[in-house]
């Protein structure tokens, strides 16, 4: 059987995956004042980062039901004879559900969506596992069942200026306690049950690379490892991050190095830094 994979934009895949290994992106919307935009087309990081310096309005929200639909029956008539859709955790977003009730409509017995309980390449990696094994032929539950393995093996970290984007949008609950009174704190934060999690405070961006290149050290468990590291307007944090993850982890693929979209951005703020470990099958 042909399998068609789906993710949605979240999934910030370096520029050229999708296309290369067959996937379709479904973009989530990003909005600035009231005006929509579609995340990774119509707005991308840049001007996301000057939306916020400006202290615009910025909100998100799903794709609907009927976008996915849409997708999912152009994958089918351009010939797949089933669909796998992975997306961003549904402890973050509706864009779970939305997939869910388009694959009920589409019908359910040719569409699977999968929970990645994460996002950013958390989400990629399991979806690009999902493409590898739709391209070797596999069967529909067998390409579900490599991006939920894949799920498994995954660890995302991260570090903000600020937790007061996520506050905003009503991504942390306990992490709010990490604030303090200290302007300087940087919390570091991680995925946990699909849900953002703090793990730590530092006092400064230095401190927290350097948390997050042992916290990835540990999560690789001294093996191979696939890595990522996303930022947002810190395009030098994040090369100097690479460049010491790369020397103290395994990763002969090297590491990539991508700018978060919108839609996360918008949630974390200019500065964030993550990094993503996928430990070797």
């Amino acid at each position: 059987m042909s399998v068609a994979v789906v993710t949605d934009s979240t999934a910030h895949l370096p520029e050229g995956f999708a296309e290369r290994n067959g996937i379709r992106v479904v973009p989530l919307h990003v909005l600035v004042d009231g005006v929509v935009f579609l995340d990774g087309v119509e707005m991308g990081p840049a001007a996301l980062a000057e939306a916020l310096g400006k202290r615009r309005l910025v909100t998100t929200s799903r794709p609907t039901p009927a976008e996915f639909v849409k997708e999912f029956r152009a994958a089918l008539a351009e010939g797949a004879d089933a669909v796998v859709s992975v997306h961003l955790s549904r402890e973050l977003s509706g864009t779970w559900e939305a997939a869910v009730l388009a694959a009920q409509e589409v019908g359910p017995d040719r569409v699977r969506v999968v929970d990645s309980r994460s996002t950013a390449m958390g989400l990629g990696f399991a979806t690009l596992r999902a493409a590898s094994a739709a391209a070797a032929g596999a069967e529909p539950a067998e390409v579900e069942a490599a991006a939920v393995e894949a799920v498994g093996r995954s660890e995302t970290l991260f570090a903000v200026e600020t937790l007061e984007y996520l506050r905003r949008g009503g991504r942390i609950g306990p992490a709010a306690a990490l604030l303090g009174t200290a302007l300087a704190v940087k919390p570091v934060l991680h995925m946990s049950e699909g849900r953002i999690q703090p793990l730590e405070k530092v006092r400064t961006m230095n401190r927290a690379v350097g948390r997050l290149v042992e916290l990835a050290v540990k999560a690789a468990e001294g093996g191979l490892a696939e890595i990522a590291v996303h930022h947002l307007a810190s395009p030098e944090r994040a090369v100097e991050l690479a460049n010491r993850l790369e020397e103290a982890i395994n990763c002969p693929d090297g590491c990539v190095v991508s700018e978060i979209g919108a839609v996360i951005g918008a949630h974390t703020g200019p500065g964030v830094l993550g990094v993503v470990i996928q430990r070797a099958g």
